[in-house]
């Protein structure tokens, strides 16, 4: 009888703990590349057009919230298609840029820092290193605001960029810092 207890309880305190767990599915926007594609956007009307947007799409997620909606906007994507001739492995340019994302809770507020310490280009991005920058903002905002929407409590956001050398150091001033309001 012993031996049955001893694969019983393992399961059965997993069981406990995968109940305990909230999983929430969430939209989450992602700065993505549209190369190899037809389609061209505009970040703003000053801008010229770039094969690259901010979409969202559903995860499921668990966790902090909202660090974990944040972070999550730096997950690897594959693009569904109907075309087998278009191949494309990754389209979160985060990922292919390798942009790191880190969100921490403060008593002041929600801090987010892009870490582009790792940041390189690959040839076929048509961007330059604000231009991917300001999709990785854009695309925290956009999330946020999607959380906060039914939230009842205001939430400060203080954006950083963090690991720059002498040739990516004025990207610091992107930095930024907004109120997103609840309902």
């Amino acid at each position: 009888m012993l031996r049955p207890m001893r694969i019983l309880l393992p399961w059965l305190a997993a069981a406990v703990i995968a109940q305990a767990t909230t999983l929430s599915v969430v939209p989450i926007h992602e700065p993505i590349s549209m190369r190899a594609t037809d389609v061209d956007d505009l970040l703003d009307e000053s801008e010229e057009a770039l094969q690259a947007t901010v979409m969202p799409r559903p995860m499921a997620l668990s966790g902090a919230f909202p660090e974990t909606l944040v972070e999550a906007i730096a997950t690897p994507h594959q693009l569904p298609t109907n075309d087998p001739h278009y191949v494309v492995e990754e389209v979160n340019l985060l990922i292919l840029c390798h942009v790191k994302v880190a969100a921490e809770m403060k008593d002041d507020g929600l801090y987010v820092t892009l870490d582009v310490g790792g940041l390189e280009i690959p040839e076929d991005v048509d961007l330059t290193s604000r231009q991917l920058v300001r999709l990785a903002m854009l695309a925290v905002r956009r999330t946020l605001e999607d959380y906060q929407r039914p939230q009842t409590e205001s939430l400060k956001v203080r954006l950083l960029v963090a690991g720059t050398s002498l040739e990516t150091e004025s990207l610091k001033d992107l930095a930024t810092e907004y109120v997103l309001k609840g309902s």
